[in-house]
């Protein structure tokens, strides 16, 4: 009897243990990114010491575009973006990425939760706000799917929990993944988001900026063979085109004041389709950047009558940047850097006047 109670127990304790640990996210991307305290302040001494002249904004910033990137590559595009960032409430638009959507067949015309407690951090666990089940509880089932296997696949919102948390050790998320959908399906959930998120933030009178922040995750054109994209050859001259064709599409489109009008152009600039004539970028947060910055704007205009305004922080890629030299972690990183396989990332912020 006393054998059968000590195991009944034990299997009770282990299937208990395997139900709160399927609760806590694990980092998808333990290569790219810094999963422990001391990698990642020695990633950051690293940037404050390579990047003394670094302009940064002196706006007071309500949301922001920030790269996913392997830290070893971007690093110094994610380095001028985050000390800005102080918020008790961070709502993150990331992106599904081909490995995912090919896991959870493909889903398209939704955003996608999770239902994780909560997501790592280098520093300690990261909670969720309760925002992310008001959104759950008030939006219509066919908008939204529930996958923490999405979400636990998914790199591009993790990837900057660890930027956030160096800065900032008392915050909770709400994470959102965004497929592709039109922009007619993207303009209706914006304004459902936007309505609950508007109705949260005057219940829990928060501050734009300072008590909610809007962090939406991009890499900009992955460019090259393995992503079937090169239009313009594989030289240095295709390089010098592809991103000078990134610099242009956020000095017109993201720089400046944003409006539903600004957003829609910008869709013809990174949505590919048939009957677009561009020569359309490969930006993996194509949608997450539409969505994330029609909802905010939404919720902008709605409590302070403006527009979002947008600033450029600084723009490069992974053939300009290089390995960082950052000794002593266990930073790596996930694919190879050559004209015939390379990455753009850039940082903005938005801000009222």
């Amino acid at each position: 009897m006393k054998n059968f109670l000590l195991i009944s127990f034990s299997v009770l304790l282990i299937t208990s243990t395997f139900t709160f640990a399927q609760y806590e996210r694990q980092p998808a991307d333990s290569i790219g990114f810094c999963w422990n305290a001391t990698d990642m302040d020695a990633l950051i001494k690293f940037l404050e010491t390579n990047n003394p002249q670094i302009e940064k904004t002196n706006k007071s910033i309500i949301a922001a575009i920030s790269p996913h990137d392997d830290y070893l590559y971007a690093g110094n595009i994610y380095y001028p973006l985050y000390e800005n960032i102080n918020s008790k409430e961070i709502i993150i638009f990331g992106v599904t990425h081909a490995t995912v959507r090919r896991a959870i067949n493909d889903p398209k015309g939704i955003i996608i939760f999770d239902e994780f407690n909560k997501w790592p951090g280098p520093y300690s666990k990261v909670s969720i706000s309760p925002l992310r089940e008001k959104l759950k509880s008030r939006l219509n089932k066919s908008d939204f799917l529930v996958s923490n296997k999405a979400h636990g696949l998914e790199h591009s919102i993790e990837a900057l929990i660890p930027f956030i948390q160096f800065y900032n050790r008392n915050f909770k998320i709400t994470p959102i993944m965004v497929t592709a959908m039109s922009y007619e399906e993207m303009h209706k959930t914006a304004q459902k988001l936007s309505n609950v998120i508007v109705e949260y933030i005057k219940q829990n009178n928060l501050t734009l900026g300072k008590d909610i922040f809007f962090l939406f995750s991009n890499d900009a054109n992955h460019y090259g063979e393995d992503f079937n994209n090169s239009p313009f050859g594989l030289d240095s001259t295709a390089h010098h085109i592809a991103t000078q064709n990134d610099k242009k599409i956020i000095d017109e489109y993201i720089n400046g004041e944003i409006s539903e009008n600004s957003l829609k152009l910008l869709t013809a600039q990174i949505w590919d389709s048939p009957n677009n004539q561009n020569t359309v970028p490969l930006w993996c947060g194509r949608y997450s950047i539409i969505m994330g910055l029609l909802t905010a704007n939404m919720i902008v205009k709605s409590l302070t009558g403006k527009n979002l305004k947008g600033q450029l922080l600084k723009y490069s890629d992974s053939l300009t940047e290089k390995v960082l030299p950052v000794k002593n972690t266990g930073l790596g990183t996930t694919a190879a850097y050559s004209y015939k396989h390379w990455c753009g990332f850039f940082s903005s912020v938005f801000f009222i006047d």
